[in-house]
């Protein structure tokens, strides 16, 4: 398992933006050049447009990695309100009820452990596979028709002025997005620190929940693009750290080469110092749908810490 020196100001190497790769498969996923999540490119272009985010998400790193081993949740819960906004110019993009729903559950047993594959978790990494303890509360979803037929990744859905639903109460309620993004892009998230205005999830509403027509969003048809998106939003990186061989700051996970795809034949050694065995089914990466199925105590570490007191997203109540 990996250690890493923190050093604030340096973890901004963590952002750098890279080309996300070529999947060599036979699936339809795995011929095109897809970057998948996006959200490593969206905030490299929000610290371009505004220099005090830097500052803030440094703040952020320092807060997380002093009360991280030291602080708990009082109650060891938090419940997250949520809203999503469906944006439609087709009746397929103008997903149901029952299949938001589909998602919200997946988050739920994602976030609580109690998703039928965490029984999967290899030995080697059993005593470190986490219950998160946080679960997700449908609260209102709100319906748009529209005219685009792709959005991109510079937050115009989340604008009512440029056609899109302008946030709920984002400082309490995790907003999702519903939308045709295009480009290839399954999702991406606002880590915390961001504008107010733009916080939230978006995901491409082919990838959306549990689906039964996996002809279309195979093999991202079982929900975890939300999962992995929502890692985000609660201030987990790629495993990788975005970087050959990077750290996604988080000790109990192992160091990846680079992101994996498909579902990799367990073990899966890196090349990275100590060969270690990646921890491929972690949401965190970029495996199929079928092959992610833990998070890490390290990683709820991570995650619990922007909900204390003081933290990044208290505001949500604990």
């Amino acid at each position: 398992m990996k250690k890493f020196l923190v050093i604030p100001l340096f973890i901004l190497a963590l952002f750098s933006c890279q080309n996300e790769e070529t999947i060599n498969s036979n699936t339809e996923s795995q011929t095109l050049k897809r970057r998948i999540c996006a959200s490593q490119e969206v905030l490299q272009a929000q610290l371009a447009a505004d220099p005090t985010l830097a500052m803030r998400m440094n703040q952020i790193e320092e807060f997380t990695q002093k009360v991280k081993l030291t602080q708990k949740l009082v109650n060891g819960k938090v419940v997250i309100p949520v809203v999503v906004n469906v944006l439609y110019r087709t009746a397929t993009e103008n997903i149901s009820d029952t299949q938001i729903q589909s998602q919200i559950d997946v988050l739920n047993q994602d976030f609580t452990a109690t998703n039928s594959d965490f029984s999967s978790t290899p030995s080697l990494f059993t005593d470190v596979a986490a219950t998160i303890g946080i679960t997700f509360e449908l609260v209102k979803i709100n319906r748009k028709a529209t005219t685009k037929s792709s959005w991109g990744t510079k937050d115009a859905m989340k604008k009512n002025n440029q056609g899109g639903i302008a946030p709920t109460s984002p400082s309490t309620t995790l907003n999702i997005w519903a939308c045709t993004i295009g480009g290839g892009i399954l999702g991406y998230a606002q880590f915390p620190g961001g504008a107010a205005a733009t916080d939230g999830v978006v995901i491409d509403s082919k990838y959306f929940g549990v689906s039964s027509n996996s002809g279309i969003s195979y093999p991202y048809n079982l929900g975890r693009t939300a999962t992995h998106e929502v890692g985000h939003w609660m201030n987990l990186r790629h495993i990788w750290g975005d970087t050959n061989c990077g750290s996604d700051l988080v000790t109990d996970t192992p160091t990846h080469n680079e992101a994996n795809f498909g579902v990799p034949i367990y073990p899966h050694l890196s090349t990275c110092a100590g060969t270690p065995v990646e921890m491929t089914m972690n949401y965190m990466d970029y495996t199929d749908d079928r092959g992610m199925y833990m998070f890490t105590n390290g990683q709820k570490a991570r995650i619990n810490a922007i909900f204390v007191s003081g933290g990044a997203r208290s505001s949500f109540g604990i």
